[in-house]
């Protein structure tokens, strides 16, 4: 296959597409691509003279025959969809027959044996090879079974090599998004592992448990009495056996691995069963569940998605009239997070009350379940930890995936690199792009050893066994999330660890610590702890979290005629910034029933409308407000006059870079900004009735993005559109129905 291919772009649309194996995937792509468009003419190869009728009947294809020789050498783009051991004699014959431009991909299965397959034939991988494989299945086969939406709305996993060229890279995943599939790309030896144990092992274990009551019973008469879980458990052992059988010879060595997984599993259960060991089975029972109910919110991108994803948007429609009412908000994102790290590690039972069930903190929870910890809940903010002390986590059976949690995978770092077992830590794409080298680096100065991709951003690579000692650290930042990490690695090392911070952060781990019986001193800027200590279980009420709470403090305060109490809020003086600022630019904000719970302050908080007035914020309030800022921008845009930020270079490497995105929403809506470098310049519109017009938000994965400008919407003299809302369930699952409950008109899209 020679190089020379034309760009791309000029491919949109090939002149003849060949498909060779005419069952079900391969007539199902033809078809796909007919609809779509995508190839003027639309060949056929199989040796069943059926199949090849069929096809020819059904439309799938424009002609058919028995031979590459006489079809493969006019074709553009050539799909193999046959079976991956027929793969080998496949690419033989079709050597000769293949012209210089043309590329070829596959389906099937399993790619490492597909990959030695070309390489035999073709003495190393051609550029023009690029091995594929759909995510999608039917339990008939044959291209009487083909389905012209089969791969709409599902996953292709390309697995292409350094040695493929681009452009045949690029002309395969046009195919497969003209078929409506979202493609997405892996190495081989990653491939055959995910699969090996998220659908080859499911199979396997289907037709085995189906064989094996067909063994006790000729008649089948059992089969009288299986309800709807044993007919979905094993609808895939109706699949065709010779194929399976193919893929798992194909797939040998990865689908042993997961089947001794398996079995050890299995044994676990058996033994527990044995010995009536109660406490065992719920352990065993609750990860399962628990794990099955995450992944089914979050899909688990470190593999590929077996669940159909649903967008959701925002729309914000005019005419609210007032916010009023009382409410509470959801717990407190920070504290839920350090509840279950510190309940984890303590001796004894945590009970915990207010947990926030947010994907950001249910990571954080199911981190600790994959490192053996039994955790019982969440049932409406309730979580049982049933701590197993400073070195009794297990090491976990792959990366642990964090979803977009960046606080879950800063503290983890620290309290992992003690760990005497190798971890990988794993995010979604938002995440994968922020930086870790603001822990790594120090870390590594305690002697820890971390990889990273290129820089410093996710996947966290940490080799266990390193053992630490105590520093002394000067956070180049303000930053809590480094400052958590470094003392969490604290508990661990030798000696001393001291952090000191250029200006305040939330101390919630210091004040958690505390509440655990862990010693922790403070001098002046300085925090400090000594390792080798203990945690003693407790029991936790988490106040609701009051960067939740900010977007209906703001609300409640650009609103006129508004009247809202929030109830419950945490208002550690490291986090009351919101509050001072709001105070400032003329918020008639109270507090009341304030009282300490836990270790942390709270209180009811009252927002009654008042005009508000443009201030340059102080940037000792910084970083006592850093997250509550995006919909502090909105507050400033309905003040009256100019509002200044500055100090806040933090913001830049957040989930999205939150000054450069809420900036181009202000001036999507009308309201006059203008970015710096660490800051922002907004210039309000005081009490005018509509300060925001209509527009198209992109929240970039960021939650408190879309958040904002749902309460911008309240402002606004037509529609906003928020596209890709789903993530705020990370930090604020039922904020949509909240905010409608309180007097805002805000629409729910589901696609």
């Amino acid at each position: 296959m020679a190089e020379g291919m034309q760009k791309v772009d000029e491919l949109l649309k090939v002149n003849k597409l060949l498909v060779v194996g005419l069952g079900l995937i391969g007539g199902s792509v033809a078809l796909a691509a007919r609809r779509a468009g995508f190839a003027n003419h639309y060949l056929g190869v199989d040796l069943a003279y059926d199949e090849r009728q069929g096809a020819l009947s059904l439309g799938v294809v424009d002609q058919a025959s028995a031979s590459l020789a006489e079809l493969a050498p006019d074709a553009d783009l050539i799909l193999l969809a046959v079976p991956v051991l027929a793969m080998e004699p496949v690419l033989a014959a079709l050597k000769p027959h293949l012209k210089p431009t043309a590329v070829v991909t596959d389906v099937g299965s399993a790619k490492a044996v597909v990959l030695e397959a070309a390489k035999k034939v073709f003495n190393e991988l051609p550029a023009r090879l690029v091995l594929g494989h759909p995510i999608a299945g039917a339990e008939k086969s044959g291209v009487l079974a083909s389905k012209v939406d089969l791969f709409v709305g599902r996953t292709v996993i390309l697995t292409p090599t350094e040695n493929n060229a681009a452009e045949a890279i690029g002309l395969v995943k046009q195919l497969w998004q003209a078929c409506g599939a979202e493609v997405i790309e892996m190495d081989v030896k990653k491939h055959d592992q995910v699969l090996a144990r998220t659908s080859h092992l499911p199979h396997l274990l289907a037709f085995s448990l189906v064989e094996t009551l067909a063994r006790k019973d000729e008649r089948l008469e059992i089969f009288r009495y299986a309800a709807g879980g044993f007919r979905d458990f094993t609808r895939v052992a109706a699949s065709d056996p010779v194929m399976w059988r193919d893929i798992f010879l194909a797939n040998r060595d990865a689908t042993l691995e997961a089947l001794d997984e398996f079995m050890e599993g299995v044994e676990r259960l058996k033994t527990a069963v044995e010995s009536q060991d109660a406490e065992a089975l719920v352990s065993s029972f609750t990860r399962a569940k628990s794990a099955r109910d995450y992944f089914t919110a979050l899909l688990n991108e470190t593999g590929y998605q077996t669940m159909q994803t649903t967008t959701l948007n925002f729309i914000t429609q005019p005419g609210a009239k007032t916010i009023k009412g009382t409410i509470r908000v959801p717990g407190d994102k920070s504290i839920s997070h350090r509840s279950i790290m510190l309940g984890a590690l303590a001796e004894g039972t945590t009970q915990v009350k207010g947990f926030l069930e947010g994907e950001d903190a249910l990571a954080t929870l199911q981190t600790f379940r994959d490192m053996g910890v039994l955790i019982e809940g969440p049932h409406n903010g309730q979580v049982t930890i049933h701590g197993v002390g400073m070195h009794g986590l297990k090491k976990p059976q792959g990366p642990l995936y964090l979803g977009n949690s960046g606080t879950t995978m800063r503290l983890l770092a620290g309290l992992l690199a003690a760990q005497p077992f190798d971890t990988e830590l794993t995010g979604d794409a938002s995440l994968s792009k922020r930086p870790m080298n603001r822990v790594a680096d120090p870390l590594r100065l305690m002697g820890a050893e971390i990889a990273t991709a290129d820089q410093g951003r996710p996947p966290l690579k940490i080799t266990g066994g390193k053992p630490l000692k105590g520093i002394n650290y000067d956070l180049p930042m303000a930053s809590a999330q480094v400052k958590s990490c470094l003392l969490l690695a604290g508990l661990w090392a030798e000696g001393e660890t001291q952090v000191t911070e250029p200006a305040p952060t939330r101390d919630h781990t210091e004040r958690m610590l505390k509440g655990f019986g862990y010693t922790v001193s403070q001098a002046g800027a300085t925090v400090s702890l000594t390792g080798g200590g203990k945690l003693t279980a407790t029991e936790i009420d988490i106040p609701a979290d009051i960067s939740s709470a900010t977007f209906f403090m703001v609300a409640a305060a650009i609103m006129p005629g508004s009247d809202l109490t929030l109830e419950h809020v945490g208002i550690n003086p490291t986090r009351d910034g919101v509050i001072n600022i709001l105070r400032l630019m003329g918020a008639d904000l109270e507090l009341s029933n304030q009282r300490e719970v836990g270790g942390e302050p709270v209180a009811d908080i009252r927002v009654r409308y008042a005009p508000l007035k443009g201030i340059a914020i102080p940037e000792d309030q910084v970083p006592l407000a850093i997250d509550e800022f995006p919909v502090l921008f909105i507050a400033a845009a309905c003040a009256e006059g100019v509002t200044t930020l500055s100090g806040a270079e933090e913001l830049r490497v957040k989930e999205s870079d939150r000054i450069q995105v809420m900036a181009d929403g202000l001036l999507d809506l009308g309201v006059e900004c203008t970015v710096l470098d660490d800051g922002i310049q907004i210039i309000g519109k005081g009490e005018q009735a509509e300060v925001f017009g209509s527009a198209e938000i992109i929240c970039h994965h960021d939650h408190r993005i879309a958040m904002s400008f749902a309460v911008a919407g309240l402002r606004a003299s037509g529609n906003i559109h928020i596209k890709d809302c789903a993530v705020v369930n990370t930090s604020f699952p039922g904020f949509a129905e909240l905010m409608n409950n309180v007097g805002g008109k805000l629409l729910v899209e589901q696609k």
